[in-house]
């Protein structure tokens, strides 16, 4: 890719440069973990590493996006041209029963509850991607998350920020409240919060391995908690829970191949947007325009309508992918698209609030690419914390809808739809960035825009990432403070009912893999604390 005008940020403004290096580079949404990043690169480690270190410890520093008690995707792409996917999603209890919860009379899963709590699946995740694709021990990369657990970590202003908004979600829980809220309050920016039991956790698991979590000390306590609270799981659904290597699925764009996990994930959803959007010239169009918006938003809406009618656990239930990605029916849902209105025909679902995880892109010095997501989907998950292990529980169960015969009900031992999507852009058979763009349902509606900005617009990735978002889906559109009122007004005439958000659309990572200068190109969002960095 040439970078186009223009090549350089305006530095009397805000913001800030893209990394460069020629060797490795890290890339996440927290400092902290990507100098444990580097660290691990610069001692010899590779970017499998690097990458399940930087996830472990912003489960320590940044506990409302992630942690142990959480899911994890990652897509790793040698610069050979092999590229892996591993799925570390978790399974709902085999007892649950789905028809005692329906007749309750609830409509969907309570997002506090022990219900929402699937299996957590990172940790099983991380052992795996360490032992095939690793060069260090599990042992060796939990360090830095155990020390910041141990020690104490400083908070930084936007975790500050997102953890005052969850108060009374934390204090309705003992032990998280105990955890979280320290003499009653959020730590303010600049405490040092310590989280001992997690520690002696971390420590338990870096001797043992995952097995201390799925079936030692640790499962006991966390199926004790879940199951005073409700839920329905047990011992065998930790023991027999394990991490699933998936076949990854691509889509072109312009003249490169996006990557993307199968389903249960949502890594379609950016598939077939992407393949309607290479129908059209986007780049007559500005990167914040009412034309460029509004296609964006038509594709998103034909393609998030895709995914709630036909994404869930392909374990489950049948999905003709390949038709999905079809030109055929690429084309038909194009042919929905008018330039000049709005489509009506499109029932949406109701559109839930912005969640929240972290993503870690990472490059070593052998050309391997890693992009990988790990996630409690809501801050602070479903706000359970198991009081002796210090594990704050996810709460991804409550995607899972109730309706009965749907793709994507509640079933026993199922995988709910999962939106954390790691991203990879190829050319030629060889990695070029790996990326994601966080928000929950957000998440395929960012990537494309941040490979619009790119591919399209001839962006830098620093700038790429910084540029002011949107949000289509169902009825619902969203659009950050930065974009013009002008922008706004032209939607609206188009029939968009618009509105600005209350805060930042999702956060983004991305390296460049700029083969034509041999250097590495780094982008980390400012919408978090996020820094890339690289040697």
């Amino acid at each position: 890719m040439t970078f186009r005008s223009p090549t350089f940020r305006d530095f009397e403004l805000p913001g800030k440069s893209e990394a460069i290096a020629t060797s490795a580079m890290a890339a996440t949404s927290h400092p902290a973990a990507t100098l444990a990043a580097l660290d691990i690169l610069r001692m010899g480690g590779n970017a499998v590493d690097a990458a399940v270190c930087a996830a472990a410890l912003q489960g320590v520093v940044e506990p409302t996006q992630t942690g142990i008690g959480g899911d994890c995707f990652a897509l790793i792409m040698r610069d050979a041209g092999t590229i892996t996917a591993l799925n570390g999603s978790g399974w709902s209890p085999a007892r649950i029963d789905p028809e005692r919860i329906r007749a309750s009379g609830l409509r969907e899963i309570p997002v506090e509850s022990a219900t929402a709590v699937t299996i957590p699946g990172a940790v099983r995740a991380w052992e795996t991607l360490l032992s095939d694709h690793g060069s260090m021990e599990l042992e060796r990369v939990l360090q830095p998350a155990i020390r910041a657990a141990e020690d104490g970590y400083p908070v930084l202003e936007r975790l500050a920020y997102d953890w005052r908004r969850q108060q009374q979600k934390l204090s309705r829980n003992a032990a998280a409240a105990a955890v979280f809220l320290p003499g009653g309050e959020p730590p303010q920016v600049g405490a040092r919060h310590r989280q001992p039991q997690l520690a002696k956790t971390l420590r338990a698991i870096a001797a043992r391995g995952a097995a201390e979590f799925y079936c030692g000390a640790t499962t006991q306590r966390m199926v004790e908690t879940l199951t005073a609270l409700g839920g329905a799981h047990s011992i065998d659904d930790f023991e027999t829970y394990r991490a699933e290597y998936v076949d990854p699925l691509s889509a072109r764009y312009r003249d490169y191949q996006l990557w993307e996990c199968p389903p249960n994930g949502q890594g379609l959803v950016p598939l077939i947007m992407a393949s309607m959007l290479d129908r059209f010239d986007m780049s007559q169009y500005g990167p914040v325009s009412v034309e460029r918006f509004h296609l964006q938003a038509e594709v998103a809406r034909l393609a998030y309508a895709q995914r709630d009618s036909f994404i869930g656990d392909p374990r489950h239930v049948a999905m003709d992918i390949d038709g999905l990605l079809g030109a055929p029916y690429i084309d038909a849902l194009v042919k929905r698209i008018s330039l000049t209105k709005r489509m009506a025909d499109i029932a949406p679902r109701p559109a839930p609030r912005h969640k929240d995880t972290v993503f870690i892109a990472v490059v070593d010095r052998d050309g391997t690419a890693v992009a990988l997501i790990n996630s409690i989907f809501d801050d602070f998950g479903s706000g359970i914390v198991c009081p002796h292990s210090g594990v704050l529980f996810h709460n991804r169960g409550s995607s899972f809808v109730l309706e009965s015969g749907h793709p994507n009900a509640l079933a026993p031992r199922k995988r709910p739809l999962n939106t954390i999507i790691p991203g990879m852009l190829a050319r030629n058979g060889q990695p070029v960035m790996p990326f994601g763009v966080t928000g929950g349902h957000f998440q395929p509606s960012g990537q494309l825009q941040l490979l619009g900005n790119l591919l399209d617009h001839g962006l830098p990735v620093q700038q790429a990432v910084d540029l002011p978002r949107m949000f289509a889906r169902g009825d619902s559109f969203e659009v950050e403070r930065a974009v013009p009122e002008s922008v706004i007004a032209g939607l609206q005439a188009l029939g968009h009912g618009v509105t600005r958000c209350s805060h930042p659309l999702g956060t983004a990572q991305a390296i460049w893999i700029d083969r034509a200068n041999g250097v590495l190109r780094g982008a980390a969002d400012g919408r978090r604390d996020g820094l890339a960095l690289g040697y």
